[in-house]
């Protein structure tokens, strides 16, 4: 197959050819950026290439004099220099940026950080699926909701969600609660108006047969709906990951008590550019790895949508997956509403999570035999 064929397909092999090309491509074009914007600068005591921060906004005839004589003493110490090294005020070089993830880690703390962000997320994606998805079926399938809360929920798209910050601090203060229910409306956002989409789009066919079976409205909302929607559902949900990360590192900066959003803040006030650029690589990969789980997930809990016919093992992970929801959204649960069970819910929930992964590593093992059978 040519490769410049329109809308063509690549085989396995071209796939991972022309991947790990496109990735040597782009750490080059990094690298030669890097280089491009670098600058010598003169290892001498005092020189410094900006400015001080006094002749910012300062236009007098003193402090244009003051400014010319340093302009002229740092061109002296320039010219004098012996040694230079190269500095990057703009971009850092991808070796930089690699090399200074042990600093990141044991001085920063870059994995205690990052697990705080990444509970914070999950958090607020539990809360906004717990409000959007039965609001949404309310005002999808009900005329009376529809009616009612449509046009607000239509409005709702068009809210500029930084500008709110201030009233969720007013509501929530400035602790975790206010990030997570910032986290939560951003999601909300965005996830209620989909979710009432994706209800009108459900085929007619579907539901003129279980009309003639004579199923009743909860029958159909179970047998119909749900599977429908929710199927659906997983690919947005997948879709909002870049915007969960985005409203979590805005409610960080705002009290910077841990995070990793706060930990690019701090290296970005510090000019250490290579460690807020190794930050960012590792929210990168936690939304790659995000949106394969969402993948998976959709593949396992809704084979319908990929598989040709029911195999065995499919029962094991949709129940182990199941679990392993159940219990986060019970410890989320439980620390809102059951605080003073906090240290049981601690000791059980790894038990629960162990004990889901085993069932779903059980039903893949199963899925695997009956595949080579």
């Amino acid at each position: 197959m040519s490769l410049f064929t329109l809308r063509g397909e690549l085989s396995r092999p071209q796939s991972i050819a022309l991947g790990i090309a496109g990735l040597i491509l782009f750490l080059l074009a990094w690298w030669g950026l890097a280089e491009l914007f670098s600058e010598q600068k003169p290892i001498i005591e005092g020189y410094e290439t900006r400015l001080p921060s006094a002749f910012a906004n300062e236009d007098s005839l003193a402090a244009r004099i003051d400014l010319d004589s340093l302009a002229r003493a740092d061109s002296a110490a320039f010219a004098n220099a012996k040694v230079f090294e190269k500095v990057y005020p703009l971009l850092p070089p991808p070796q930089r940026v690699f090399t200074s993830y042990p600093d990141l880690i044991q001085k920063d703390e870059l994995l205690k950080n990052t697990w705080r962000s990444v509970w914070l997320n999950i958090q607020g994606y539990f809360w906004a699926m717990l409000i959007s998805i039965p609001l949404g079926f309310l005002i999808g399938l009900l005329p009376l909701f529809r009616g009612l809360f449509s046009k607000q929920v239509d409005a709702l798209r068009y809210l500029p969600l930084t500008a709110l910050t201030g009233i969720f601090i007013i509501w929530f203060g400035i602790e975790d609660e206010m990030k997570i229910a910032f986290l939560a409306f951003g999601i909300i956002v965005y996830l209620l108006p989909v979710v009432v989409q994706r209800i009108d789009e459900v085929q007619d066919v579907y539901l003129q047969t279980v009309y003639t079976l004579g199923a009743t409205s909860w029958q159909t909302i179970k047998s119909v709906y749900i599977p429908a929607v929710m199927s659906k559902l997983m690919d947005d949900i997948r879709v909002l990951t870049a915007i969960s990360w985005t409203y979590i590192i805005i409610a960080e900066l705002l009290n910077r008590k841990g995070g990793i959003g706060s930990l690019i803040f701090l290296k970005a006030r510090q000019g250490k550019l290579e460690g807020m650029f190794a930050a960012l690589i590792v929210i990168i990969l936690i939304g790659f790895l995000q949106d394969r789980i969402f993948s998976y997930f959709d593949k396992r809990l809704f084979p319908h949508k990929h598989l040709k016919s029911v195999r065995e093992g499919l029962k094991e992970t949709e129940y182990g997956i199941l679990a392993l929801l159940g219990t986060v959204l019970l410890l989320i649960l439980q620390g809102v509403f059951v605080p003073s069970l906090s240290g049981i819910f601690a000791t059980l929930a790894p038990v629960l999570v162990v004990t889901s992964i085993i069932i779903i590593f059980y039903g893949e093992f199963k899925l695997f035999q009956s595949k080579t059978q």
